[in-house]
């Protein structure tokens, strides 16, 4: 299992030095007919997993020794999940993408390359243990979905949305690493599951508030929680297959699966729950009262995208408080509400990635997404 899950991460990468061959050699066929095995093989490896009763399995590879940086796999059930949206979400993008972009207009080998070293970050990012691999991956994420936004770059607002969704995903980055690095200075380790042991540890330190306010500040520079969601609406202006991927499974939710994973660290503080519970209220209304306004299809699923990201970390955050009250029936509202949150994560990732579909089918159809000239599709 630890070998097989090495492999399945890096395949992404390693399958992408293949994709300009295909490009230039068999470019009678839609390159994206040669990527689209790569996230069903992903998919099916990680789902089988579902039907073995095995543990999760530890994987330790020396990187580098004298700085205790290892690749460290832990592939929990929290991983699991997100790997399989990835994965699962995935493969249905690069089928879509096969008939929604043209192979003799569009330069497909570097669309195919971007799309898979973005969906092998996100993967590294899920199972890492390590903080500082988990860094360089979520970094890595934040570089590949600008090249991914940024895709028509001959258009002057797709190089804005690709510029601003970088220049806040990276601000949050920095914060994020300060972070992490705050809290390997408080337990001596750069492992997330032995940062998890130590929790009392955290909150009982003097560097517990900051800490946390930094690993929020890189989460909610990623989920588009207020104020930082002003990068997502502009990142709108990418090929409709990216908005349905990134905008909506996969890189909005890296925030979520970051206050996800720390919230077995931070959990059960005061400062946590409000900081998380009240952040993703704020963005849920905000989120709701500017998608009603949009008249633009594209702009109006990515602000329901604020709302929708904002009401699961909403739901995290209340959920956070089970940790307070301890086992019990004073804890159970707040285990539902934890459990709703993952729930409408995997609701959200499907549904929004299927509405940006139909969206894209309509602007390809129509050449606009102007809802008020969209009367009268049915004769489309």
């Amino acid at each position: 299992m630890a070998a097989g899950l090495c492999l399945a991460i890096f395949l992404p990468f390693l399958y992408a030095f293949f994709v300009p061959f295909f490009y230039k050699y068999l470019n009678r066929v839609h390159t994206g007919w040669f990527v689209l095995p790569v996230p069903v093989a992903l998919f099916l490896y990680l789902l089988s997993f579902l039907w073995t009763a095995e543990s999760p399995v530890f994987l330790s590879l020396s990187w580098i020794p004298s700085l205790e940086i290892n690749l460290t796999l832990y592939p929990d059930g929290l991983a699991m999940l997100f790997g399989l949206l990835v994965s699962g979400i995935g493969a249905l993008v690069v089928l879509y993408s096969v008939y929604y972009l043209s192979k003799e207009r569009e330069q497909l080998h570097n669309f195919y390359v971007y799309l898979l070293l973005f969906m092998g970050a996100m993967l590294g990012l899920v199972f890492s243990d390590n903080i500082i691999v988990f860094y360089l991956f979520w970094e890595l994420t934040s570089i590949s979905s600008f090249l991914l936004i940024g895709f028509w770059y001959q258009r002057r607002r797709s190089r804005y949305g690709a510029q601003k969704a970088l220049l806040l995903t990276v601000f949050g980055g920095f914060c994020l690493l300060a972070g992490l690095l705050v809290l390997a200075n408080i337990t001596g380790t750069f492992s997330i599951r032995e940062m998890i042991i130590q929790a009392e540890t955290i909150k009982g330190h003097p560097l517990f508030v900051p800490a946390l306010v930094l690993i929020l500040l890189g989460a909610f520079s990623k989920s588009a929680q207020f104020p930082f969601y002003i990068w997502l609406p502009d990142a709108m202006e990418a090929p409709t297959p990216i908005s349905a991927y990134l905008h909506s499974a996969t890189m909005v939710k890296a925030g979520i699966y970051l206050i996800a994973r720390f919230t077995p660290v931070f959990g059960g503080s005061g400062e946590w729950f409000w900081l998380v519970a009240g952040t993703g209220l704020l963005t849920l209304f905000w989120g709701s009262f500017s998608a009603v306004r949009q008249t633009d299809l594209k702009a109006m699923l990515a602000y329901s995208t604020v709302s929708q990201l904002g009401m699961i970390t909403c739901l995290l955050g209340l959920g956070s408080a089970a940790l307070y009250f301890g086992p019990g029936e004073a804890a159970m509202p707040y285990v539902t509400a934890l459990l709703a949150g993952v729930f409408h994560l995997v609701n959200h990732s499907v549904f929004k990635c299927c509405l940006f579909m139909v969206v894209g089918i309509i602007d390809h159809e129509t050449g606009t997404r102007d809802v008020r000239k969209l009367g009268g599709l049915i004769g489309v």
